[in-house]
């Protein structure tokens, strides 16, 4: 879809866990890189939000967004998984919805911790979505069973974890159909470089 009016700002919390492998991080590229993968999600994320932009509920259109987005191990993201989901062991994605009514009994939110330079967004019109973690270990299994790269299956993931944090879900195959396709038209679409 086209735009809209001014592109929204974002405000990125972006972090990869030191412990994650080499041969990982080197496989993912400047995705997986603690500097310039920064730069590469906030220009995706960005504009995979001004291309949702049109099709948002009013409560989810802001003028600026504030989200963060972790690249863990599997160790991390199982013990996510037990927390949150009460299911053992690792999963690929993991998305934690800041505008999702909270459930009665649940814990805290995971916030990722600022880094240098970094932080949320505190300004008045910024909406906060929440929390994006992918296990590159998870992805890079999965990217390897698909034929594929992993800079592929790590924006799969992330598309598949926006749409989560935008409200998006697949509680049957018809709904997960829908999702997936949405996916792949934001995967298909373009970045231009800002």
């Amino acid at each position: 879809m086209p735009p809209q009016g001014p592109l929204p700002e974002l405000d990125l919390a972006f972090s990869v866990d030191a412990a994650l492998p080499e041969a990982l991080l080197s496989a993912g590229g400047d995705l997986t890189d603690p500097e310039a993968g920064s730069s590469r999600w906030h220009l995706r994320l960005l504009a995979w939000l001004e291309q949702l932009g049109p099709e948002l509920p009013p409560d989810l259109r802001a003028a600026a967004y504030s989200l963060g987005l972790a690249l863990v191990t599997d160790a991390e993201i199982a013990a996510l998984n037990q927390d949150w989901r009460e299911k053992a062991g690792p999963t690929d994605v993991l998305a934690f919805a800041a505008q999702d009514a909270p459930c009665e009994g649940t814990p805290p939110m995971p916030l990722p911790a600022p880094q240098s330079g970094q932080g949320l967004a505190e300004e008045a019109g910024t909406l906060e979505l929440g929390d994006i973690v992918i296990s590159v270990e998870t992805a890079g299994r999965q990217a390897r069973d698909h034929g594929h790269e992993l800079e592929q299956e790590l924006l799969f993931l992330a598309s598949h974890g926006l749409l989560h944090l935008l409200g998006w879900d697949h509680p049957d195959d018809d709904a997960l159909t829908v999702m997936l396709a949405r996916q792949d038209a934001l995967l298909a679409a373009p970045v231009q470089p800002g």
